[in-house]
């Protein structure tokens, strides 16, 4: 039997792609399918189906773009239709799975996989454990969830949907013992496994323990469902266990959990496993939160917003969903309307510092640098001295005061970031050649910058930045040791050629230097830039417009997680 899946893009055709409907709607299905165009993808699908009703390749890609849209009754029949032709297909056991659940039809989920209908072992076992459950048989349940468990790869899952199975059934004792267990035993005590226990401590007349399991797992640097369980236990607002309220949504939390094992490395498949999860549990919003990431991964900005969009506004993680919608926007060029969302958003959460560190970075971005201080600032008092973000606010605050000319704001910061992570590559590497650039502390810089490409030796940046230090310093030979191998590592940089440029001008090889030049100019330099670049081209450097050692070296983009 044919595997049918949703072909990466890049993959080789196989012999099922060979199909009788126009060329013309193959190809341009082919290609939305390896764009992740989805809504393009599947209405071409459609129209080539039309046309060749049974090719399993064109089945098995309409089922999958419709199931990563969401569609469920237009995926449901497609599985069916593949199912019915004799065809294997992980995905189509997948859709009839959660079409079953979504009904109670638990007989027939467990039917399917008797039938030999597998999505794959994992999924399997534990959809075999939640139909049973939906069943009220719990006994066969954790039988199911335990004979997975045997597997070691397998274990952690098994064991998650074991402890969450039994809460439902109402056994919060049992299911206390399981997620308790430690991970030499196989448990592994991941966000959503601490959220569920400390929920069922609390339910267990135990919130102190719940209030305790947080802390000691997470420390002060919670995410918004976190926190606010957090602060429900620590006001005594009694707590119950509903992180799952019904079989479905203990499936529903499969999908979740298998897709955000694969979201990492395969964003396609990730997809169709939230949507699945969704499908199920509409209220699940780490899985629309999740889905709206994902596409946004995989280039489809506006099905993102959509995405986000299925976050309910009462749920902790309704921040983060507009957060991901502001993102969206400014990806899309869409500054204003990303800045009224962030606007809003701060208005409405004054206390949260991730809305004002982000709010900074849009209006940095924006080259409002006064405001994006002001914001900057209002998220680091805002976060406790612990923050594992702080470094990042106190670096994009000084940004914000390197566009104001504020050197003392800037070189403040930039060590008290760098006081937090002493090894940041970018930190060293911003800091120290701006202390080369100013002419202050060189030897401290040097090092700095030195220290910065020993952690990021593959960094074209930052080896640019070391060679333009030695340049600055008129250690010329040096500065072309590394800015050749700065061009190496970025090739179509125009500062690092132009750099280059620079430095073969001044150890005698004209020619060279005008190859580099030439070579910075065909890689779209900035206009100011470009000007420079002309000029040394037409005169030599001695005859540049604006003195060489006034241009900035590269900086990278730095993240918190950098």
């Amino acid at each position: 039997m044919a595997l049918i899946a949703w072909t990466p893009a890049g993959a080789q055709s196989s012999a099922t792609e060979a199909s009788t409907a126009p060329a013309g709607t193959y190809l341009a299905a082919r290609a939305a399918r390896g764009a992740a165009d989805l809504p393009v993808a599947a209405d071409l699908f459609a129209e080539a189906l039309a046309a060749d009703p049974t090719n399993p390749w064109l089945l098995g890609n309409a089922l999958s773009a419709n199931l990563g849209l969401g569609r469920i009754e237009a995926a449901e029949d497609l599985a069916t239709r593949i199912v019915e032709a004799g065809l294997a297909s992980p995905y189509a056991s997948l859709t009839l799975a959660l079409s079953h659940a979504g009904t109670g039809d638990w007989r027939g989920l467990l039917g399917e996989l008797e039938a030999g209908h597998s999505v794959n072992s994992l999924v399997d076992g534990l959809s075999r454990g939640w139909a049973w459950v939906g069943l009220g048989d719990t006994g066969a349940a954790v039988s199911a969830f335990d004979e997975i468990a045997t597997t070691p790869a397998l274990r952690a899952f098994a064991l998650y949907h074991k402890a969450l199975a039994l809460a439902l059934a109402g056994d919060l004792a049992g299911a206390d013992a399981v997620l308790a267990l430690p991970e030499s035993e196989g448990m592994q005590h991941t966000r959503r496994a601490v959220l569920a226990h400390a929920e069922i401590l609390a339910a267990l007349g135990r919130p102190q323990d719940g209030l305790a399991l947080i802390d000691q797992g997470f420390g002060s640097d919670l995410d918004a469902p976190l926190a606010d369980l957090r602060a429900r236990l620590a006001a005594g607002t009694p707590v119950s266990f509903d992180l799952v309220t019904t079989p479905a949504e203990g499936l529903a939390e499969v999908y979740h959990s298998v897709s955000a094992a694969l979201a990492p490395e395969d964003a396609e498949a990730a997809l169709l496993y939230a949507r699945a999860a969704l499908a199920l549990d509409p209220r699940h919003a780490e899985a629309a939160l999740l889905a709206g990431q994902l596409l946004e991964k995989l280039g489809q900005p506006t099905l993102a917003r959509d995405a986000y969009a299925l976050v309910p506004a009462e749920d902790p993680l309704a921040v983060s969903a507009e957060l991901g919608r502001a993102g969206v926007l400014k990806a899309q060029g869409e500054d204003a309307a990303a800045l009224e969302v962030l606007s809003q958003l701060a208005q409405d959460h004054p206390d949260l510092p991730e809305v004002q560190a982000e709010l900074g970075d849009l209006l940095r971005g924006m080259d409002r640098f006064a405001e994006a201080e002001a914001a900057y600032t209002r998220a680091i008092d805002l976060s406790p001295d612990g923050s594992g973000r702080l470094w990042y606010m106190r670096f994009m605050r000084a940004l914000a005061r390197e566009g104001q000319a504020n050197w003392p704001g800037t070189e403040e910061d930039l060590r008290a970031a760098l006081a937090l992570r002493p090894d940041q590559p970018q930190l060293l590497n911003h800091l120290g050649y701006s202390l080369v650039d100013r002419g202050e502390k060189l030897d401290e810089a040097l090092d700095m910058i030195r220290r910065a490409v020993d952690l990021r030796p593959d960094s074209g940046a930052i080896v640019d930045s070391l060679g333009w230090a030695y340049f600055k310093l008129s250690r010329y030979p040096e500065a072309v040791v590394e800015l050749e191998k700065a061009a190496s590592l970025a090739a179509t940089d125009p500062v690092v050629n132009d750099h280059l440029g620079d430095a073969y001008w001044m150890v005698g090889r004209t020619r060279e230097a005008r190859f580099q030049w030439t070579r910075a100019l065909s890689f779209d330099p900035s206009p100011d830039e470009a000007e420079r670049i002309r000029a040394k081209l037409a005169d030599g450097l001695g005859a540049s417009p604006a003195d060489p050692s006034k241009e900035t070296a590269g900086v990278p983009a730095v993240s918190p997680g950098g």
